[in-house]
């Protein structure tokens, strides 16, 4: 069990819990949730003893997994070690094992190694690295990587590695900070299921509400500077939640519609002859005195995007035996199609088989090695690029609105201001630098130029990363409502569902364009 006792945390003059209490029982999944900046991986930090509190403490079993993203440290290091290294009494019992080899044998030497013995064979040590190994392929580490350096191998799958460190070795708890993030929808898949047979305790942070939907059993609601915990995954919770503070809310108007008709009866009779039913009713009115409900520190941006009145031709995009190579790289084989105007196309694959190339072929910021791409009549393409300093450029002193005055010199400062409050940037915010913006609000700043332009056909490379889920909710109703053209790529399961209604698979075998939601292309696929 994890338990935090009276848990407090300040940053300058801002409260991010207050006094908080809260107990992690064994055998149940938690998602913490709570907006950007509401002090979730601050939590985890504080339980792992990374950070420390402003004031209470933390108790944890003896044994935890930790998601680390620290994979600098790790460059020189085989992968198969790195995840091995996720046992920390049994790793150090390997190392001092081998430095002591190197040693004169001596009686207390061989007693040492002896104890050594004992602990790898209680850590299950003999089989740590055909554990390890298991673990590196069902993430799709393929077994050449095993015992590459982490250096050696693509940043994508170090990242895979470190996820796989937390996991190892059996830890009586989980926690894991943002898990999916590089995970393809096959990885996605294989962590839930792992954690699903998981005995222990998981606290896990993610902005992918199909992952919380699937893998919670509670929901740990980090808001009014506080923790709740939910029983049921996310979409129960925000039921739960929204039905507990509109209760609080009717009861505050119920009180106040009373102790109004209360003081017009203290008013009307103050100084009259029915003095011992005005104190009754003085009495009544403090008793009734509405709670001071705490302001919900959750905003949500409001994402609609609009045409102007140029439409496209019926086809956007036709693509005639399109390839991509770097070097000696191939990324996929010649493939041919059409996008049709309307269309909302979710794009999948694993990493690296070339979602990204794709869209910038198609968003012409990248030539093809063969085949060509033909953009239909009077098309506009909005592009969002996975990578925000292609289109934001954060070595400047450019504010948020002379950015968005530069994407479109002819928007009134009134349509600017009114996207950028829609993108929570009000007064004064809308002033800051660009380049000390964090990557929601760079995401943000994006989405805000893509509705001055009401381009009629949209690109959009992983615009979910750095969002948190009330923004990925409201960018999935956005592109649902979008009467253009929608090309999106995204490893977030709930906003592929949401929007598409076709889809574009990147596989080993080809690219693969599928009429039909991602859905029915997995129940295919199956089949």
């Amino acid at each position: 069990m994890i338990t935090l006792s009276e848990i407090s945390k300040k940053i300058g003059t801002r409260i991010l819990f207050d006094n908080v209490s809260a107990s992690f029982s064994p055998g149940n999944r938690y998602g913490l949730t709570g907006p950007n900046g509401a002090g979730k991986s601050t939590l985890l930090k504080i339980m792992m003893g990374v950070e420390d509190p402003t004031s209470g403490s933390v108790s944890l079993p003896k044994k935890v997994g930790f998601l680390r993203q620290n994979i600098e440290d790790y460059q020189d290091m085989v992968v198969s070690n790195a995840v091995m290294m996720g046992n920390e009494r049994l790793w150090n019992a390997f190392e001092e094992r081998d430095s002591l080899y190197e040693q004169e044998m001596t009686d207390e030497v061989g007693m040492r190694l002896g104890e050594l013995e004992e602990i790898i064979a209680d850590e299950d040590g003999y089989s740590a690295e055909a554990n390890a190994e298991m673990l590196l392929e069902g993430m799709g580490i393929e077994s050449e990587h095993h015992y590459k350096k982490m250096g050696e191998i693509p940043s994508d799958l170090q990242f895979r590695v470190m996820l796989l460190q937390s996991l190892f070795g059996n830890p009586d708890a989980l926690l894991l900070d943002e898990p999916t993030n590089h995970l393809d929808l096959e990885s996605i898949g294989w962590l839930e299921t792992f954690l699903l047979n998981y005995p222990g305790t998981l606290i896990v942070v993610s902005h992918d509400r199909h992952f919380l939907n699937a893998v919670t059993t509670h929901i740990a609601d980090i808001d009014y500077d506080t923790i709740i915990i939910y029983p049921g995954n996310y979409d129960e919770m925000l039921v739960a939640k929204t039905s507990v503070r509109d209760r609080d809310e009717s009861e505050n108007k119920s009180k106040e519609k009373k102790i109004a008709q209360l003081k017009e009866f203290v008013a009307k009779f103050g100084a009259g002859s029915r003095a011992s039913q005005v104190q009754s009713r003085l009495r009544e009115i403090n008793r009734l005195q509405p709670q001071d409900l705490k302001k919900s520190n959750i905003q949500r941006p409001y994402i609609r995007f609009y045409l102007d009145e140029n439409k496209s031709g019926k086809i956007t995009f036709k693509v005639d035996d399109l390839s991509k190579d770097y070097e000696d790289i191939h990324v996929f084989d010649p493939t041919t199609f059409e996008i049709h105007r309307g269309d909302k196309i979710g794009v999948i694959g694993p990493n690296g088989a070339g979602k990204t190339t794709l869209l910038k072929m198609l968003a012409e910021r990248l030539e093809p090695t063969t085949g060509s791409v033909s953009t239909g009549h009077e098309v506009q393409i909005g592009y969002f690029p996975q990578n925000h300093n292609e289109v934001v450029d954060k070595s400047t002193d450019m504010t948020c609105f002379d950015y968005l005055k530069q994407v479109k010199s002819d928007a009134y400062d009134q349509d600017i201001r009114s996207v950028m409050g829609k993108m929570l940037f009000p007064g004064d915010d809308a002033f800051k630098e660009v380049s000390k913006l964090s990557g929601g609000e760079t995401a943000r700043l994006i989405f805000a130029a893509l509705m001055l332009l009401q381009n009629n056909t949209l690109i959009l490379d992983e615009p979910n990363n750095h969002l948190d889920l009330e923004a990925v909710s409201a960018l999935g109703w956005g592109l649902e409502n979008f009467p253009g053209t929608v090309i999106l790529a995204s490893h977030d399961r709930s906003l592929i569902d949401s929007v598409a209604n076709k889809i574009i698979a990147i596989e080993k075998d080809g690219v693969k364009f599928f009429d039909g939601n991602l859905d029915e292309y997995l129940e295919s696929k199956k089949r």
